[in-house]
């Protein structure tokens, strides 16, 4: 415990921001870092709580006490090794985790809870600036070959994993870069693409090999991947976005959110766009979807110079604070108001879209939509929702993105030539805690195997399936379950 005294001491304090402003003229980074002295007050503000309920709220299990404890003591490789020993990529959930360690922590029952996960991208960042962020992988070689397929988190997590093993892992990704929504799914002023690359740089010195513009079931036979590997770690997410399909859909002007995400992106980076362009220039957008997809969407429209902006959701406004239906320690649904959100948007709640309208040219031109009202259980939880007569009307736009999440990974090529069974929602089907499917030496992981879900939750289930592929190839592993590592005396 840093100071007795840190949490009745300081109140909780996020880093500062380049005004909206300011920020939506460029695709950078816009949160500051603390200063030393913020960061040690924040640190100090950690009760290292008799159960710290944080630990069993993170997903990875990561020691939030203990590496705060070694921030406020500015030991920066200790802090590094207690975090990195459940992590693989802190600079990645540092930035893009909805932090429900942070709805978990002890001091949240009646204070604002530590900022844990922006102590987390200190830790990694002074990490990185100290020369401490190395290659892990033994000398000694265990003679196993693995491929994983797909470079998202949760391959990623799974390579790392599996070569500080011992064995030597391929990486097969479809992209021209590798990443997965990291690199095309998330807009750079989130994550910046030299975060993934500075990543990336460190996981091929450890000898990881990225086969870039491979889509294994298309140019890339499964049969001979099984056939040259010893194991086969399947993790290339739920991909197949949900669409809207109501009248005018075929409409010029209506896009999945992903796609113009991934545009953006490669924009950015300077990689040349193969399709039409899609962009939010002095349109009316309308984005379709209330979570962290459309936020992204939002974001970018704004900084492409949409002429406005609105944020359609068909649920109801989740309240403001917890309500008795979400006590502490659980995660809370409630009101999420991104940095998106701050630099500019309308957002409405209970609101179905009908219809799509267009002109003669066959353009996008209007939705017609309606506002409804939802029937909730004794728990808070929906039930139906009720048309509220006279409240159909058009809303003027030229640009609708729909970001209403993913169904389940793609179908065709990979899996069908694999044969792997699907469970009863199209994702790969493989038991929790075991991570293998149907067909022998075949694992899943990720979204592909639990559907779509956080990337904090992603690297969690790289990490757990990279440890039973190390049992089926050795007998056993020398890669520790995330419940084994939160014992403190067996992190170093």
């Amino acid at each position: 415990m840093g100071k007795p005294t840190g949490f009745q001491e300081f109140n909780r304090e996020l880093p500062t921001k380049v005004p909206a402003a300011e920020r939506v003229k460029n695709y950078n980074e816009f949160v500051n870092l603390y200063t030393d002295e913020k960061l040690n007050q924040q640190s100090a503000r950690c009760m290292n709580c008799g159960i710290p309920f944080c630990h069993s709220g993170c997903p990875l299990g990561n020691i939030i006490p203990e590496f705060n404890d070694a921030v406020y003591r500015k030991n920066w490789e200790e802090a590094y090794h207690i975090l990195s020993s459940t992590n693989n990529f802190p600079e990645f959930t540092g930035r893009i985790c909805p932090a429900p360690c942070e709805s978990a922590c002890v001091l949240g029952i009646n204070k604002p809870a530590v900022a844990i996960e922006e102590i987390e991208k200190h830790i990694i960042e002074i990490a990185y600036k100290n020369n401490l962020v190395k290659p892990t992988a033994p000398l000694v070689k265990s003679g196993k070959k693995v491929a994983v397929i797909g470079s998202g988190p949760a391959g990623l997590a799974a390579a790392a994993q599996l070569v500080k093993a011992g064995h030597a892992v391929t990486v097969y990704e479809r992209d021209d870069k590798p990443g997965g929504l990291l690199r095309y799914g998330i807009p750079d002023f989130k994550l910046e693409k030299n975060v993934v690359e500075r990543r990336i740089e460190v996981m091929e010195k450890d000898g990881i090999v990225f086969k870039l513009n491979s889509e294994v079931g298309v140019n890339v036979a499964a049969d001979d991947l099984l056939r040259s590997n010893d194991a086969v770690v399947l993790a290339g997410g739920s991909t197949v976005p949900r669409n809207l399909m109501i009248p005018g859909r075929e409409l010029k002007g209506i896009h999945f959110a992903m796609d113009f995400l991934k545009q953006q992106n490669k924009r950015v980076s300077n990689i040349s766009v193969d399709a039409e362009d899609i962009l939010a220039t002095d349109k009316d957008v309308v984005v379709i979807g209330g979570g962290d997809t459309g936020s992204d969407c939002v974001g970018t429209s704004n900084r492409q110079g949409a002429k406005s902006i609105k944020q359609f959701e068909v649920m109801y406004q989740p309240p403001a604070e917890r309500t008795q239906h979400m006590p502490w320690p659980t995660y809370p649904m409630v009101m999420k108001t991104t940095s998106s959100h701050e630099e500019g948007a309308e957002r409405f709640w209970g609101v179905n879209t009908l219809e799509f309208l267009g002109d003669e040219d066959g353009n996008l031109r209007a939705l017609k939509v309606v506002d409804v009202s939802w029937e909730q259980d004794v728990m808070g939880r929906p039930l139906k929702f009720n048309v509220v007569e006279g409240s159909e009307r058009e809303i003027p736009c030229q640009r609708v993105f729909l970001a209403m999440g993913f169904l389940y990974p793609q179908p065709a090529g990979l899996l069908a030539q694999l044969g792997v069974e699907l469970d009863e929602r199209k994702n790969v089907k493989a038991k929790e805690g075991v991570y293998r499917t149907n067909v022998s030496k075949v694992f899943a992981a990720g979204d592909m195997r639990r559907g779509q879900s956080l990337v904090v939750w992603a690297i969690s289930e790289g990490r757990e399936t990279a440890r039973k592929v190390d049992e089926f190839l050795m007998g056993h592993s020398v890669l520790e379950s995330k419940d084994a590592v939160n014992q403190f005396d067996q992190v170093f």
